[in-house]
């Protein structure tokens, strides 16, 4: 019976206040967070950590004291296990980026499992240097680290994949139903921003992005409502990508139309979602003069998002491993332009 291993990859979140500097550390280290010398970075990490951390821990307090990211991971690769039945024995890790359990630990748990084939799978949907990148990255050195030799395929994005749209629009439609008894609402796409200066290098985010918006509007069938992509999570003194949600809402506001903000770039609840987009920006709309603000759930475990999920899992062990990276959609997605795209080579 075949083994195969399929790891999670994700950003992972503090788990107590207590973490919450030693996250924010993990976070802005990261090279391909900060590019810097690693004296300078590290420098600039404990600079940033201790001076965000008070405002980061007042905002995990507001969520129970810790982020609930893992939870949120652990029951998503519980339903993948479950739907993954065929493949033989399956083995799920949880790989996060800046918080335990990290990549050292998953590839402990897979070099345990002994499998035939491994599948890397990132809970991001639209690839970034930022994520998706930087998660692959530490997943193989960890893997090496390991002694892990077993044929390995790895999924880089996977913007529109039909079960994504789908759950999507499953979960959008009910809140607009909601919505239009205010007035005709405006759809509001929110993806975690970038500073313009990464996109301008070739980052593919942007572009997966605004694509991940088409394909749900298409399916909704509603092109003629009023929708947008907007960004939200601005860090810092550097151009973000716009517009951003602030500005979307104000907009609505002085247009007195509804809003319904859906979290498209974030599969899981987590202090983006629960805190910025439940609360400050509820708050900021509320003082906009918007008549009504609704936010539509993360897709968690869905199931039309676990069977995409499934799906891409079965493709990539199928494929035979060997270390290759590849799409959704077995090919390249992106433009030229985007030259950070893993499968800018080919």
């Amino acid at each position: 019976m075949s083994r195969v291993a399929v790891v999670l990859l994700n950003l992972g979140g503090p788990d107590s206040l207590d973490a919450v500097e030693p996250f924010l550390r993990n976070l802005f280290r990261d090279p391909a967070i900060i590019r810097a010398p690693a004296p300078i970075r590290h420098f600039i990490a404990r600079l940033i950590a201790r001076r965000r951390g008070p405002k980061a821990r007042d905002i995990y307090r507001r969520i129970g004291g810790g982020s609930p990211l893992l939870a949120e991971t652990e029951a998503q690769a519980a339903a993948l296990a479950r739907a993954l039945d065929d493949l033989g024995r399956i083995e799920v890790a949880i790989a996060m980026r800046y918080w335990h359990p990290m990549s050292e630990a998953a590839a402990r748990q897979v070099a345990a499992f002994r499998p035939d084939r491994i599948v890397l799978l990132p809970l991001y949907p639209q690839f970034s240097t930022t994520t998706t990148a930087s998660s692959l990255a530490a997943w193989r050195a960890a893997a090496q680290a390991a002694g892990i030799a077993a044929p390995t395929a790895a999924i880089c994005c996977y913007p529109y994949a039909d079960g994504l749209v789908e759950a999507h629009a499953q979960l959008i439609e009910p809140v607009l139903a909601a919505a239009n008894e205010a007035g005709e609402p405006r759809l509001l796409f929110s993806a975690h921003g970038l500073p313009k200066k990464v996109v301008a290098r070739g980052d593919p985010y942007q572009w997966q992005v605004e694509k991940t918006a088409r394909r749900i509007v298409a399916r909704l069938g509603v092109e003629a409502l009023d929708w947008t992509v907007c960004y939200q999570s601005k860090v810092g003194p550097l151009a973000w990508l716009e517009p951003s949600i602030a500005d979307e809402i104000e907009r609505a506001g002085r247009d007195r139309v509804p809003v319904v903000v859906v979290p498209i770039a974030f599969v899981s609840e987590h202090s983006e979602t629960l805190v910025e987009l439940d609360i400050t920006y509820r708050d900021h709309a509320r003082a906009a003069g918007v008549p009504a603000y609704h936010r539509v759930p993360a897709l968690g475990t869905q199931p039309s998002f676990i069977a995409a999920l499934a799906d891409l899992v079965r493709g990539a062990a199928n494929s035979g491993g060997g270390g290759g990276v590849d799409s959704g959609e077995g090919g390249r997605l992106c433009p030229g332009a985007h030259r950070c795209c893993p499968l800018a080579a080919r």
